[in-house]
């Protein structure tokens, strides 16, 4: 089965079954904290061309400060806590999926501040394919919001040791991957999720 028809025959199915919960999530965040239920960003996508991303949103609407979200970040509503240490709040990304700008597994999207940043033998490798919702980069860097938190200066840790580090592994996946690396990728993600890592 070709990669786009399973992302889209996986996705479908996924919203539809998810449609419960998401209508619960929706609720929890309308009520912890006035704004809307997503949170909408630039990505840069397949072959740099940028789309919005969806996501439950988990700050304070209107939180202004560095993309990155590092330890106890004071943005981070009640509910965004929770939706994010469950990794809930990924899941509309099923309709980014769905709708083509990305796969379920592929390199995660960067904003363009630091896609600006990807030295030019790796960045048409690494955009050479759909981003995903997961990827072997993800898995690796887990933690990498508390890894952050214990940075003298966080945004430089992520610049000059994990997004060079990510980006090697984007431009691997890029090259290697298939169907079945893929179902791997989501097994080992399922189960992480599911705290049997």
């Amino acid at each position: 089965m070709p990669k786009r028809l399973f992302d889209v025959v996986v996705a479908a199915l996924a919203l539809l079954l998810l449609l419960p919960l998401f209508v619960v999530i929706a609720l929890v965040v309308k009520l912890d904290s006035p704004g809307p239920v997503f949170f909408r960003q630039e990505r840069v996508g397949r072959h740099g061309v940028p789309f919005r991303i969806h996501k439950f949103r988990t700050m304070r609407d209107g939180s202004a400060g560095p993309p990155l979200t590092v330890g106890a970040d004071p943005r981070i509503t009640r509910s965004g806590r929770w939706l994010r240490r469950a990794r809930l709040d990924e899941l509309p990304q099923l309709i980014d999926v769905l709708g083509g700008a990305m796969s379920l597994v592929g390199p995660r999207p960067e904003v363009p501040r630091y896609v600006a940043l990807y030295p030019p033998e790796l960045r048409a490798r690494a955009l050479a394919v759909r981003p995903g919702i997961t990827d072997p980069a993800s898995l690796e860097f887990i933690d990498e919001s508390r890894l952050l938190a214990h940075a003298a200066d966080p945004e430089r840790t992520y610049v000059e040791v994990v997004l060079p580090a990510k980006l090697r592994r984007a431009a691997e996946y890029a090259e290697r991957a298939t169907l079945a690396s893929d179902l791997a990728v989501l097994w080992r993600t399922l189960r992480v999720l599911l705290g049997l890592r």
